[in-house]
């Protein structure tokens, strides 16, 4: 979604916050910031299992085509029925970790 999130007054892309362990995020994403330090960047492949399994799952792009682009493949209801569940849902994201609040 990097062409896709809203940018700051800086020109940086905007950080998407979120608690590890509290459901917020898809469970790949989750899992792929775990032991990251400040300012790692790391590429997260996330297989379906732990990819979207609801529309209510964030990180979702904000432009509304890319978001209908993404439910559309997603949650496209032939392939469903098709059975092609499985292999909808795997995503990539690279990522950087801005900060660690505690």
């Amino acid at each position: 979604f990097s062409d896709d999130w809203a940018e700051t007054r800086d020109g940086l892309p905007q950080s998407h916050k979120f608690t590890v362990g509290a459901g917020e995020v898809i469970r790949g994403l989750e899992v792929g910031v775990l032991g990251m330090q400040e300012g790692g960047v790391r590429r997260v492949v996330c297989p379906p299992n732990v990819s979207y399994q609801t529309k209510d799952q964030q990180p979702v792009p904000r432009d509304f085509s890319n978001r209908q682009r993404l439910y559309t493949t997603i949650f496209n209801p032939t392939r469903l029925a098709n059975g092609e569940g499985d292999t909808l849902s795997t995503v990539i994201f690279d990522i950087e970790l801005v900060r660690v609040a505690r």
